[in-house]
């Protein structure tokens, strides 16, 4: 008779957080994608019997669903625009923070990470104010050098760019922080190599900080891309999408569709094509990366 193979007692200090993730991750993540092939609403949530299996209807439904590519314009704008704006922002405040003529570096740290962790409704209503058309600061500025007063979230035109701008600002402080843990850990004694050999700030900067920091750029890149492709709190908080859908993404897209007009069921077609784009955007960063750090 075989003996019973011996489970090493780590496993079970690990077992009940692992049914925690299969329980409120990898359950309700299959539910959804079982329900995006359905006709899933409101009448169904009250009538079971009310429930179709459409297969593959939805995601047919949303080729042909201009909001859908709308919200799918608008969302890859704010990905491409605001992430590389993000983490070229964040960057350069590391490297500024990083300095070591820089007096009180722990205030000016602790003071650019505090957007991070402020409730964004504070947030919002402080740049809303900056955004008023008549009275806000923006437009105050903006007079001194005699240009004619924007409306910021009003005009569809600047709606997308003014949310960029806020959510840059809001959220630079932690790639900023994971920067300044990547140039600490470059050797100084590479700089003062360098500095010996006649090598300028621009020139270290390209050929020892950019090349050290490669790892630290694809963590970053990364999930800047994910959250940014997630892009939910800043329009449903400042513009509720609009105006005329400018500022319309595709996580408020699934928003409205199941929780303001409850068909479900479109709505998890919806988060399921977002996820492909972002599963895609991912492997595509990783493959450049590893592609560009062969010999």
């Amino acid at each position: 008779m075989r003996p019973w193979p011996v489970i090493n007692p780590a496993f079970w200090f690990v077992l009940p957080a692992l049914g925690l993730i299969v329980l409120f991750f990898f359950v309700p993540v299959l539910a959804a994608l079982v329900l995006s092939f359905s006709d899933f609403d409101i009448y169904a949530l009250g009538d079971q019997s009310r429930l179709r299996w459409i297969g593959l209807d939805n995601y047919l439904r949303l080729l042909h669903d201009p909001l859908f590519w709308q919200a799918l314009k608008n969302t890859l704008y704010f990905a491409i625009v605001g992430g590389p704006l993000s983490v070229t922002v964040s960057l350069g405040a590391a490297l500024l923070l990083n300095h070591r003529t820089l007096p009180c570096k722990a205030l000016w740290r602790s003071a650019m990470f505090l957007p991070v962790v402020t409730t964004l409704v504070a947030v919002a209503v402080v740049w809303r104010y900056l955004y008023h058309p008549r009275y806000g600061f923006l437009n105050y500025a903006l007079a001194w050098f005699g240009i004619d007063p924007i409306d910021w979230l009003g005009d569809p035109a600047w709606a997308m760019p003014a949310i960029i701008l806020m959510a840059v600002w809001k959220n630079f402080g932690f790639n900023m922080v994971i920067f300044i843990a990547g140039l600490q850990n470059i050797p100084q004694r590479l700089y003062e190599a360098a500095t010996l050999d006649g090598a300028g700030t621009w020139q270290q900067f390209r050929h020892i900080t950019l090349p050290m920091l490669a790892p630290t750029f694809v963590f970053v890149a990364v999930v800047t891309m994910i959250g940014y492709f997630q892009l939910f709190a800043e329009p449903y908080v400042m513009t509720q999408g609009g105006p005329a859908d400018s500022t319309l993404s595709m996580a408020l897209l699934m928003y409205q569709e199941g929780f303001r007009w409850w068909n479900l069921g479109y709505s998890a077609s919806v988060a399921f094509v977002l996820f492909v784009i972002i599963l895609a955007g991912t492997l595509l960063q990783l493959w450049l990366r590893e592609r560009t750090s062969r010999p």
